[in-house]
């Protein structure tokens, strides 16, 4: 390709992602997690709920002083204020049953604030007064932050229990918000992980374009295999290793960078594909970049749970569900590319498909890294 061409590619990826800057967005808007950590005995049931904060005070319909707050405490003197609409706005739609009967909720203590990743979460405490004696079964429900609210489209509760010496971990979604101890065994747990990886990847769009970004690259199948296996192993290794708490790095350093992944290898694509310059680093760069997107992935489950069978089994069951949907992608992208590869504008394609790579994870580095434009 004539160094006109692809220099003026790259000056028009720049300009894209520069003028798309101000609009509001990321990789994984409109979802939230809540997290739910329920402990007890018998009749007796505490539940520890981290629910994000503005959304939160949004769906309790208050005022914009409340959901606007950013300080930690000006949210703390917010939720003290409003503590009785977010107490009701929580306990008709999050619930715990003992043997049928439904448990009667109370707020107790006072609501925190804390961070994970970049938003700030209310930390929230529930005493439940169930009926019964011990022996009973338990069964927790979640209905929070629905998509009839309008708020955000899709809401999981990740639920970590240990009730009358049962652990274990379950995710909370519309189509099954309800949770029975006892019943919820193991592979059932370890479905719903995999589901949430898969769902992850798929929604997590930064995550699919670095995908594209290396298809559009690779020379062939062998090449595909090599690269993808090197970016798997990587997000593998910082995944497990962040989940569990041993490498521990903030979000507003991850997420920029795994925006930086994607501009590098779609650039590479612009400048070095045909004369073959991108080969010798490529491998490595792509492995960088890959324990990058793993500390990413880590961040989006966002479990602080103790080491355990129970979490362990949550963990590879994520990082499975990412990985196979990752294949299903590969499979349908790379025959599509290839056959894109035989026509007249083979040439052309990688620049096509790159420079919106590239202006989009412009945007999302802008986005990240609040500059002052």
């Amino acid at each position: 390709m004539p160094r006109w061409r692809w220099l003026s590619a790259v000056v028009l990826a720049v300009i894209a992602g520069v003028l798309v800057h101000p609009a509001p967005a990321a990789a994984h808007d409109a979802t939230t997690k809540v997290h739910a950590e329920v402990t007890g005995t018998g009749p007796n049931v505490k539940a520890v709920l981290d629910l994000e904060y503005d959304l939160l005070m949004k769906s309790a319909w208050l005022y914009a002083d409340a959901y606007e707050a950013k300080e930690r405490t000006e949210q703390l003197r917010q939720l003290s204020i409003n503590r009785d609409a977010v107490t009701v706005y929580v306990m008709e739609r999050f619930a715990v049953a003992y043997n049928d009967k439904a448990c009667t909720p109370a707020m107790t203590g006072d609501a925190d604030v804390r961070m994970r990743g970049k938003a700030a979460f209310a930390v929230l405490t529930f005493a439940f007064a169930c009926e019964g004696e011990a022996g009973g079964t338990h069964a927790v429900s979640s209905a929070l932050f629905p998509d009839a609210e309008t708020f955000v489209h899709s809401t999981e509760t990740l639920v970590r229990y240990d009730l009358d010496g049962e652990k274990g971990s379950g995710v909370l979604v519309a189509g099954s918000p309800t949770l029975v101890v006892g019943e919820h065994g193991l592979w059932q747990q370890a479905g719903e992980f995999f589901l949430l990886g898969a769902e992850h990847l798929v929604f997590g769009l930064d995550h699919v374009l670095f995908l594209l970004a290396l298809l559009i690259g690779a020379r062939g199948l062998r090449d595909v295999v090599i690269t993808v296996s090197a970016f798997t192993a990587a997000h593998s290794i910082t995944f497990l290793l962040a989940a569990i708490g041993v490498v521990e790095v903030p979000g507003e350093i991850v997420e920029p960078v795994i925006a930086v992944s994607i501009i590098v290898v779609a650039v590479a694509n612009l400048l070095g594909r045909e004369a073959g310059r991108s080969s010798t680093w490529r491998l490595p760069v792509v492995f960088a970049f890959g324990l990058m997107h793993g500390l990413g992935f880590a961040g989006a489950l966002d479990i602080d749970e103790s080491g355990s069978w129970e979490l362990l089994l949550s963990l590879l069951s994520f990082n499975v569900g990412i990985e196979v949907t990752q294949l299903v992608i590969i499979a349908v992208l790379f025959p599509l590319l290839a056959l894109v590869r035989r026509t007249p504008v083979a040439r052309w394609a990688a620049v096509a498909m790159s420079v919106p790579i590239v202006a989009v994870s412009l945007y999302w580095f802008f986005d990240r890294i609040p500059l002052p434009l």
